[in-house]
């Protein structure tokens, strides 16, 4: 039987990964699109070849040729879009970032829970190709007991000038800053759950003008941002995000245990082992090399039963908590335990 897909957000990683990854696999048929305007809709339907274009996601929800939904929005529409789509009996890939704060997401998780379907976040894309590896050393006590874990993701350079990005604005990307949730769900792969975190960021220009009105509007989302981060095993976790630093660096991981270290940068796996001082390049068999498979990690959990580890809804939870913690941290300006209630 041919699984249908509808697109709700036609961005760009949408229209670089996901409709690509869909149309390749065989038995799979995308067959409508919503996007913010009828316009850009029509255009990607014609990219893509899909035969049917909604004025309104919801219109998408209901149509009878669509049994999975792939959410491409901003976050601001994730957790509407993923309820009402999942109350429709429809599987929910959604981008990341899963939410706009952790209600959100664990109304989505419940959601997902109470229903029969399959529901799965957008993975963090980095670093795939050495994961299984490196977590077979981790299981089998290469490095040790971790005791620092420290990542950085200097995205961007400094201009006051541009416009406002969607990621720096509030209502459009909840509590959600930079790159952080996705670096703290490939360190949570490797190195556990975090028991406290405090924080602290910066805004440096706040006022940005908006791309398509010139209007001035806030930006009230930091463009710097620094959070430690005690981790249930004892080890500290040190996060460094940045859309204002040039030149462009990371992301970058590094993770310090008791007997060895391991490194990720450069979409590169390095290894110190017990005794060494500098890191040297990880070989990864050529069977256990991971890589982008998210279309097809989604199709096979709908039709095989699959488990869904790149990623779940309860992993989604996990990391949104993480970053409400971070906000409260910024708000507060005191340190936050973990779990939140």
């Amino acid at each position: 039987m041919t699984l249908r897909i509808g697109i709700i957000g036609a961005g760009r990683n949408t229209r670089s990964k996901h409709l690509p990854g869909f149309q390749k696999i065989d038995g799979v048929e995308v067959t409508a699109v919503c996007n913010r305007t009828r316009e850009s809709g029509q255009m990607v339907a014609e990219e893509f070849g899909i035969p049917a274009v909604c004025d309104d996601w919801k219109e998408l929800v209901e149509r009878d040729d669509v049994d999975a939904l792939c959410v491409g929005t901003w976050p601001n529409m994730h957790c509407e879009t993923t309820l009402a789509a999942l109350k429709a009996g429809k599987h929910v890939l959604t981008e990341a970032r899963m939410a706009m704060n952790l209600a959100e997401a664990r109304q989505m998780l419940a959601a997902a829970q109470r229903s029969d379907c399959v529901a799965m976040v957008v993975p963090a894309p980095i670093f795939l190709e050495s994961e299984s590896t490196l977590l077979e050393m981790i299981v089998d006590g290469f490095f040790g007991d971790w005791l620092e874990i420290n990542s950085s993701f200097l995205s961007g350079g400094y201009d006051e000038g541009a416009p406002i990005h969607w990621r720096q604005r509030r209502d459009l990307s909840g509590n959600n800053i930079m790159a952080m949730g996705i670096v703290n769900e490939t360190v949570r792969r490797y190195a556990g759950d975090e028991r406290a975190v405090i924080a602290h960021g910066k805004i440096f220009t706040p006022e940005r003008a908006d791309a398509d009105t010139g209007a001035r509007l806030k930006v009230d989302v930091p463009e710097s941002l620094g959070v430690i981060s005690e981790l249930e095993s004892g080890a500290t976790a040190v996060y460094h995000c940045s859309s204002v630093a040039r030149p462009k660096r990371g992301p970058e991981i590094a993770a310090y245990g008791t007997r060895a270290s391991f490194q990720l940068a450069a979409g590169q796996a390095s290894v110190a082992g017990p005794g060494e001082d500098t890191f040297k390049p990880l070989g990864v068999a050529q069977e256990k090399r991971g890589g982008w498979r998210v279309e097809e990690d989604f199709v096979d959990a709908i039709r095989d039963g699959k488990e869904v580890t790149h990623t779940s809804f309860a992993d989604g939870v996990k990391y949104m908590e993480f970053t409400e913690a971070v906000n409260i941290s910024l708000a507060e300006g005191r340190r936050v335990e973990l779990p939140l209630p």
